[in-house]
């Protein structure tokens, strides 16, 4: 049995009817930039978030420059956030000249380590960035005492986190911006690139408003230098239809994950310690990936390979040990439970249209590598 690490097709078949028509009536109208579209897709998904403003970006790459941006970020400044996490993250704060401080992860759930965050602070920091990785939320109370104290602005990269929970409050909602991705394999994901700034304060989302659109207000007239961020009215209808549906879909990731710990623990491979599974310690995990640790990981990846079984490495190198972020001078050894990680875990197949077979597939071939 073949088993893809994702197939969105079924989740196509699912919103075929409502969204073939509402992309050719964007067509026929040829109104594809900004405009009614966006500031429905906009609300809809800052309301969902727990957030008062959304504004459109053209990817959550952007949304992270822009939040810099709109903080007026770059050399000289210092910006803390985890070494474990998609490039997009570090390579905002590079773009923009500034500097990153690395904090360790908690080997729990993989998040930045909020015991440790007050120790990278110094004079020069403006921002923290905790990642929401895999689905589930950093120390939100740990990070927003930090920025309290020192007055830093806090941008949630929530990029894998819609929907997710710390305590209540939903990513997006407690920092001073959300960053979202909109990216086909998302959990809320459009038909190409797209992404979704939050925020409260209107003062803040107005700036963000202008800047996506370069710095233009009115038009042709600039106080600011901004960007082509714009999100497109196409992807902002599809992630409005697609809304709808995803704490269904979000329902169906979460049963595969329970799905998945009830056929590890009928295999021994748990209490063995060959295997670990990926903890939910927030009120609300979505699971935009279940990722494991691994003894013998990529022993175990290449025979779930051969099974026809997709995985997949989220992150085989942590970004402090990226060649193109050498010059900030951190070497191997720095961040240990980051290089632990990278070493050790692979994603399994989360999908909500994964079957009950498939699942039990995936556990079954998993569980021949480590008995041959």
């Amino acid at each position: 049995m073949k088993v893809p690490l994702l197939d969105l097709k079924p989740q196509y078949a699912q919103i075929q009817a409502e969204v073939e028509p509402e992309i050719l009536a964007i067509c026929k109208s040829q109104a594809f930039i900004l405009g009614p579209k966006v500031q429905e897709c906009e609300a809809a998904v800052a309301a969902y978030c727990g957030a008062a403003h959304g504004v459109g970006m053209t990817s959550g790459s952007d949304a992270l420059i822009v939040a810099l941006m709109a903080e007026g970020i770059g050399p000289g400044d210092e910006v803390i956030t985890t070494p474990y996490s998609f490039f997009a993250t570090v390579g905002a704060i590079a773009r923009l000249g500034a500097q990153t401080r690395f904090v360790d992860i908690d080997p729990v759930t993989f998040n930045i380590d909020g015991r440790k965050l007050a120790d990278a602070v110094t004079p020069r920091t403006k921002a923290i960035i905790p990642v929401h990785l895999y689905g589930q939320m950093a120390d939100m109370d740990a990070v927003m005492a930090v920025a309290r104290q020192h007055k830093l602005v806090v941008i949630e990269d929530a990029a894998q986190a819609i929907g997710a929970e710390w305590q209540g409050r939903r990513a997006g909602s407690i920092g001073d911006y959300g960053c979202f991705s909109f990216f086909p394999s998302k959990n809320l994901g459009c038909f190409g690139d797209g992404g979704m700034l939050t925020m409260q304060d209107p003062a803040k989302a107005h700036r963000a408003t202008i800047l996506r659109n370069h710095g233009s207000e009115p038009k042709y007239y600039h106080k600011l230098v901004g960007g082509n961020f714009r999100l497109d009215a196409l992807q902002a209808a599809v992630v409005t239809i697609k809304l709808k549906y995803l704490d269904g879909w979000t329902a169906g990731r979460q049963a595969n994950a329970a799905r998945y710990q009830k056929l590890f623990a009928q295999t021994g491979l748990l209490t063995s310690g060959k295997v670990q599974l990926p903890a939910a310690v927030t009120n609300r995990h979505i699971y935009n990936q279940f990722v494991i640790r691994a003894q013998n990981r990529d022993g175990l990846i290449a025979h779930l390979r051969s099974r026809d079984i997709g995985t997949e490495i989220y992150y085989p190198v942590p970004l402090h040990l990226q060649e193109c972020f050498r010059d900030l001078g951190y070497k191997a050894g720095d961040f240990p439970e980051s290089e632990r990680a990278a070493k050790e875990t692979l994603a399994l197949p989360i999908y909500p249209e994964l079957s009950d077979a498939m699942a039990a597939r995936v556990v079954e071939v998993i569980d021949e590598f480590y008995r041959g």
